[in-house]
């Protein structure tokens, strides 16, 4: 059963919050019960601080234990200071208020912190895959997992350019999980292409983890927010996957704008939450779909220094480049991290091959403070942020020219690609 609230005028408010989570999560089921709640980075609008007050005192009179986990997936690790400004907590308040609440970050690549639960066999993931990928898979996941009783995931839903909306089960995979789901999720991604998936419910890479989390062997519950314009427009509490799955039919309605023709240039926003290319690519990925062939699309991150504060040394060896150049050079790439190959794809977007030679749909110009010799070097064009004047930009929509204020989370779409079943 899934509880939810639906206001997409007006905020959800705090009131309303707490009563519908105490109705939904205070039962015999959660009494006495070690409870780990995973929440996102600081990579997603949500109102994470919120939350995290109200679940601690809800559920302090019912569960024996309730701790936090940050679903990083390869983002980096959030130091002391930076997890108490992501639940909203001053460092007196956690000495005293919250002494007895654990907050913890995600340790993807260490051994040590993470536990095998099973493994899918090479037919299934290829059947999974759609024919895609075929090799075994180990199912691993953070193993302080297996310290509760109850896994609680509560975080927002978005389009998302590899699962098709984000939240729910991901974040279990990839979110508290190890490298090799990681890397063929976000891989098969890449062969699918952001374009075909983003904004999509029904993918093999949703497949793929909902048939991962069936290994764990815990109790799964969800709290699916549905996030519009800084205010809390949807909360749906439940099982992971139905509970997502009314999150994301809300989010199709409310992160989507469907335009009736592309566009042949456009300067993207990049919010300063997004701290590198890493993550600041999102601008990318929600309005590839709408980019006319030839087009430009400029990302305009002035705060932007680095291309990936994790991944950067791995990139700065294979760059930026299609999934069809990649995989036209398979054994020279296939043993770099494939989530690192998919990203890379992901931000060139589609482009052909002729002769060695690759050729972008669309021209990404990257307007930071990454250098203009390391973006052309990468295959990236550049732009200098200064000289951009962000006025010029405006209401020129009937010119084919597109300002998007704050680019990464709202979805640009052409009407014509709408699936028949999304407005139902």
């Amino acid at each position: 059963m899934v509880h939810s609230l639906e206001d997409e005028n007006t905020p959800i408010s705090e009131e309303a919050i707490e009563d519908l989570l105490r109705r939904s999560l205070c039962s015999g089921d959660l009494r006495d019960k070690r409870v780990l709640v995973i929440i996102p980075d600081t990579t997603r609008t949500a109102p994470v601080p919120v939350f995290f007050r109200l679940l601690t005192r809800i559920l302090a009179g019912h569960a024996r234990r309730i701790d936090f986990i940050v679903a990083l997936g390869t983002h980096p690790k959030l130091s002391g200071e930076a997890l108490l400004r992501l639940v909203g907590v001053s460092a007196a308040e956690r000495a005293a208020r919250y002494r007895h609440v654990g907050l913890f970050n995600h340790h993807w690549d260490d051994p040590d912190a993470l536990v095998t639960l099973d493994t899918l066999d090479a037919d299934e993931l290829q059947e999974l895959s759609g024919g895609l990928v075929q090799l075994s898979l180990p199912i691993t996941i953070n193993r302080a997992i297996l310290q509760y009783d109850v896994l609680l995931v509560c975080g927002p839903v978005y389009p998302h350019e590899v699962a098709g909306f984000s939240g729910g089960n991901k974040y279990f995979f990839p979110g508290i999980s190890g490298a090799q789901i990681i890397n063929i999720t976000h891989w098969l991604g890449a062969l699918l292409t952001s374009y075909a998936i983003i904004g999509t419910f029904n993918t093999p890479v949703r497949a793929i983890i909902d048939r991962a989390v069936r290994a764990i062997p815990r109790r799964r519950l969800c709290v699916a927010m549905v996030v519009h314009e800084g205010g809390l427009a949807g909360l749906h509490v439940g099982p992971p996957e139905d509970a997502w799955a009314r999150a994301a039919r809300q989010s199709a309605g409310l992160h989507i704008t469907w335009v009736d023709r592309p566009y042949t240039r456009a300067l993207a926003i990049i919010p300063s939450m997004y701290d590198d290319l890493w993550t600041g690519a999102k601008g990318m990925y929600k309005l590839e779909p709408v980019m006319a062939d030839g087009s430009e699309l400029i990302l305009y991150a002035p705060h932007i220094t680095e291309l990936s504060y994790v991944h950067g040394k791995t990139l700065d060896q294979i760059g930026y480049h299609g999934a069809a150049y990649f995989r036209q050079q398979w054994e020279k790439y296939r043993n770099y991290p494939w989530a690192v190959l998919a990203h890379a794809s992901h931000v060139r977007g589609a482009s052909t091959v002729t002769g060695g030679i690759e050729t972008p749909r669309i021209t990404l110009t990257l307007a930071s403070q990454v250098s203009r010799d390391t973006c052309e070097r990468m295959g990236l064009n550049w732009r200098d942020y200064a000289a951009i004047k962000i006025d010029a930009w405006q209401g020129r929509e009937h010119e084919g020219i597109l300002l998007v204020p704050k680019a990464g989370e709202q979805l640009f779409k052409l009407r014509r690609d709408a699936p028949d079943d999304l407005f139902r």
